[in-house]
């Protein structure tokens, strides 16, 4: 369940073609608005009909029709290995790559294709609205510089800090009430977070547990016994360095497909917590609160502000 620390993939991008201008884009601040009045068991379909209404359907089918086309066909089908496993589809990182890139039309739509081309061509790439590898790995490697782990490891595993410096999250905000340590910065930001979400409705009415911790702090020596005791520490879905060991990591219960536990990194899980209403949340607000995610995992998210 812990996140790689390896940014994977890199490629040349697509042949040049023609910049096109992207329809009003759409800023983080109006998506995030939409997520929050979006009810927390909605639908991914409900969720994007009502971003649909309140962007208009016109701006999202003005574009880029043929790339649009083509991310519509790939969303599902895509043979890539973005983080090192090979993966079918980018269907479980589309709400962040349009929360990225500023839009809430869906992922095959023409307005979501000229906005990607307008991503492209802020970062060097040929701007022809098309989801393809190298450009996906450029956008990755962006978020895993996001990271506070992957800024600190530099290829060193980084120490972790005394435990007499963390203090234990609340039993009521502890996913199973599981004695577990943070960092108290980073605890008071989860704080906030939470509090943020239940004042803006969004967890009226949802699982009392949605968005409680189910991991954080984990020592080196836990994590090195877990890794002997299960021989599976591969470096994808987990490692033997873990961000976990700064006290700035924290996986959250973001919900889970049924018969699949809230940290299962099985592909239709992956999918089911990507598309549900917490996670769409946290893509649009948890960074006002300085958390940035580990993209493969949805459940997995990092204190950046506490990284110096």
């Amino acid at each position: 369940m812990l996140g790689i620390w390896v940014i994977a993939l890199q490629a040349c991008g697509p042949g040049p073609t023609t910049t096109p201008a992207p329809p009003r884009p759409t800023t983080p601040h109006a998506l995030s608005r939409s997520m929050a009045r979006t009810p927390p068991d909605a639908s991914p379909a409900a969720a994007s009909r009502e971003a649909s209404e309140a962007i208009g359907v016109d701006i999202c089918e003005a574009g880029l029709t043929d790339a649009a086309r083509q991310n519509d066909e790939s969303l599902r089908r895509l043979a890539f290995a973005p983080f090192r496993r090979a993966e079918t589809g980018w269907e479980v990182y589309a709400t962040l790559m349009a929360h990225e890139i500023g839009t809430r039309c869906g992922p095959g739509s023409a307005g979501f294709a000229s906005a990607w081309a307008a991503w492209q061509s802020a970062h060097g790439r040929s701007a022809d609205g098309i989801v393809d590898p190298a450009t996906f790995a450029s956008m990755a490697a962006t978020w895993q510089a996001r990271r506070p782990f992957v800024a600190a490891s530099q290829g060193l595993c980084p120490a972790p800090p005394p435990e007499t410096s963390l203090i234990p999250i609340p039993a009521d905000q502890s996913y199973g009430g599981k004695t577990m340590l943070l960092r108290p910065a980073a605890l008071a930001a989860y704080d906030r977070m939470v509090a943020s979400a239940r004042a803006e409705g969004f967890m009226v009415g949802a699982d009392p547990r949605l968005m409680t911790v189910f991991s954080a702090y984990r020592s080196p020596a836990d994590d090195a016994a877990r890794c002997a005791r299960d021989g599976n520490c591969q470096g994808v879905v987990r490692a033997t360095c873990s961000p976990h060991r700064t006290g700035l990591a924290v996986d959250l219960n973001l919900g889970a497909a049924q018969g699949y536990g809230p940290d299962s990194s099985d592909d239709p899980n992956r999918l089911y917590i990507a598309q549900g209403a917490a996670y769409r949340w946290m893509v649009a607000n948890a960074g006002r609160f300085g958390f940035v995610p580990y993209p493969f995992e949805p459940w997995h998210w990092e204190w950046a502000q506490g990284a110096n």
